[in-house]
């Protein structure tokens, strides 16, 4: 199945070239998100249907994710966000497919200092999520590209790793809670700013287009305090297949619709 999928894009690759320079002409002079969110859903059911263990569509995910992180900075958007495991994922998964996960985790956060995007566009790369709940060895991976690139400030890539967006709210609450109880903060002072700044993800601006694969049509409490006005875009092709026309296709569904902002 794999090979025949290979050969029938192969065949249709021109098409494919004739129909990216048609929706580059479409998107080029509109306005392109600042914010981008990505839930890359659908890795094992496309392992699945391509005869191969489930597990293993993580893998493949992992490479479509380099490629697509590119198509992103290409474009000059300067924050994305992904939906990498989530806070469920690390709790109820198979230790096999956690461990597999993690071990992924690791080798994509060490890629990354290897990368020349990184370096080339001054991308800071931060992790967020139940950080406890990851190995020690994945930890520390992050804290070393962290460091890295805690001098890089022109784009933000946000890694959400056994995260949850309840869980960042309850523990951002908690915070504050302890600050007013110690007098460091009065109740009167909390803002939607203030508040943001106890949150894991920090001052990121808010999700402006979140796009999630494998036509699931859910949020899956991935960053619910950043989404109020998000505009969401549903792709049906799993996540190892997205292709840089499904992404500009997202660009231009976004593109098109009117941002009120409740106005």
């Amino acid at each position: 199945m794999l090979a025949l999928i290979k050969l029938a894009n192969y065949l249709l690759k021109p098409v494919y070239k004739v129909y990216e320079k048609w929706l580059w002409i479409q998107i080029k002079n509109g306005q392109f998100p600042r914010h981008i969110g990505i839930i890359p859903d659908g890795n094992r059911r496309w392992a699945a249907k391509m005869g191969l263990d489930p597990k293993s569509g993580h893998l493949f995910g992992y490479e479509k994710m380099k490629e697509v992180l590119k198509w992103i900075w290409e474009l000059k958007i300067p924050y994305v966000t992904i939906f990498a495991m989530s806070f469920e994922n690390c709790l109820y998964r198979s230790e096999e497919e956690r461990m597999q996960l993690f071990k992924l985790a690791k080798e994509g956060l060490e890629e990354l200092l290897s990368m020349p995007e990184i370096h080339k566009y001054g991308i800071k790369v931060h992790l967020v999520g139940r950080l406890e709940l990851v190995p020690s060895y994945v930890k520390e991976a992050a804290e070393k590209v962290e460091k890295t690139t805690a001098s890089y400030n022109n784009y933000t890539l946000t890694i959400a790793l056994c995260y949850g967006g309840r869980q960042e709210i309850i523990d951002a609450v908690k915070k504050l809670a302890r600050n007013v109880e110690a007098g460091l903060l009065a109740s009167s002072e909390i803002t939607e700013e203030v508040f943001s700044k106890y949150l894991q993800t920090g001052n990121i601006p808010d999700v402006d287009l979140i796009i999630r694969t494998s036509g699931e049509e859910r949020i899956s409490n991935f960053l619910l305090w950043h989404i109020p006005y998000s505009e969401l875009y549903f792709c049906d092709v799993f996540w190892p297949e997205f292709r840089k026309i499904d992404f500009w296709r997202a660009i231009r569904s976004y593109q098109k619709r009117q941002r009120r902002f409740g106005r």
